[in-house]
């Protein structure tokens, strides 16, 4: 005996939002995307959120949802000079302008030569200032019939870095912003080409006052170690450049024993060449103890020194952050994480070029006492000799 089991038909029924069921993501509005979602959203989900298909793609590029993104990580964009200069970058302004101030300056020393790596733009405007040089330093001789130079300064001496540099600064600690400055300096004087390269972004008498407790043990500075965070973006306003030199988290957090005050430190490896190796650009926070028991930042400065610890000048440093402009840049994800490895790495380099200059010493010192005696031993092997 045998039966047969005959399964139902299966039918599918589709319920959409007109049937009154529950509405699908690509059956919102855009202006309900646009004005209530992606305005929640941080920069890297932002930039993820426009790679997830074409239409929000479309809509995660507005230039007002990246003017936002901007102003809430970095307070010192919201200032009418860096508004006015992020306006002048292309492609939409603050999208560009975060995406290079978000990146982390590349530590290796490599060039690409394809033509999708030319800058067409930066290339014309090098052309164009070559010409304009050669044809107001040079004069054409019809009678001579060649060109004499009108001015003693040749074309190979003049600089083609920024006129001036804009940086915006700017501390948080605990995700709440405790400190915002932007300050313009000029980097064509003599006295900021020869000096040493230093900018302080607070005055010698001024103080600024945060609620964060003065360390009294190890744990504190801990604390300010793990909780505080700063970005220093370097802003080539000509150019239309930005680069982020700060490690975002500090390498290290220093306590005097004797005055009380904290140094916490930022910094950024950068790559020169072969023959100098690598730079260090050390941001120094310096706060001080209080009346009330809290801590106050007395000093915010940038400088650039080599692996032997010289302090470089205004015009070489200049070189060097016009090369981390225009040179090649990393994910900065994980910056914090990538800074603190850069810098023990740095550390590292610096002790074993010092040990092998102290043993080039010693051996240069070793031959130098060894030619003295065998000097010594000869002469008075010659007066010997003389007396017999």
């Amino acid at each position: 005996m045998t039966s047969s089991l005959h399964s139902p038909p299966i039918t599918t029924t589709t319920v959409t939002a007109e049937d009154g069921g529950a509405a699908g993501f690509s059956d919102l509005h855009p202006y309900i995307i646009e004005a209530h979602i992606l305005t929640r959203l941080d920069g890297p989900t932002l930039a993820s959120t426009s790679c997830s298909s074409v239409t929000l793609h479309h809509l995660s590029s507005e230039n007002h949802l990246w003017s936002r993104v901007c102003h809430s990580t970095w307070p010192s964009t919201a200032t009418p000079r860096i508004s006015h200069v992020i306006s002048t970058f292309p492609d939409a302004g603050h999208r560009t302008f975060y995406s290079q101030s978000f990146s982390l300056p590349s530590s290796e020393n490599k060039q690409t030569h394809d033509l999708e790596s030319v800058n067409l733009t930066s290339l014309r405007s090098t052309i164009y200032i070559i010409l304009s040089n050669f044809f107001a330093v040079c004069l054409f001789n019809r009678n001579r019939k060649q060109w004499i130079i009108q001015q003693t300064n040749s074309i190979s001496n003049r600089s083609s870095s920024p006129p001036e540099l804009i940086l915006a600064v700017d501390i948080h600690y605990k995700n709440k912003a405790i400190f915002s400055n932007v300050q313009e300096t000029e980097t064509t004087s003599n006295w900021f080409q020869s000096s040493p390269f230093r900018i302080d972004m607070i005055d010698p008498k001024e103080v600024i006052s945060t609620p964060i407790k003065h360390p009294s043990d190890d744990d504190t500075c801990t604390d300010l170690i793990e909780h505080m965070t700063l970005s220093w973006i370097l802003i080539d306003p000509i150019g239309r450049r930005s680069i982020n030199l700060s490690s975002f988290k500090s390498v290290s957090v220093q306590r005097h024993w004797l005055t009380g005050e904290v140094q916490v430190r930022f910094t950024s490896i950068l790559t020169v060449d072969q023959k100098r190796g690598h730079v260090q650009c050390e941001i120094v926070v310096t706060c001080g103890g209080s009346e009330v028991g809290e801590m106050q930042v007395r000093e915010v400065s940038l400088g650039v020194e080599d692996m032997d610890g010289t302090h470089l000048n205004g015009r070489e440093s200049l070189v060097i952050l016009q090369k981390v402009l225009e040179g090649k840049r990393g994910n900065g994800a994980n910056r914090g994480e990538i800074g603190r490895k850069r810098y023990k790495e740095f550390l590292e380099m610096r002790k074993e070029r010092k040990e092998k200059k102290l043993r080039r010493e010693g051996t240069l010192d070793s031959l130098c006492v060894a030619f003295g005696i065998s000097i010594i031993v000869a002469f008075w092997c010659f007066l010997f000799c003389l007396c017999r």
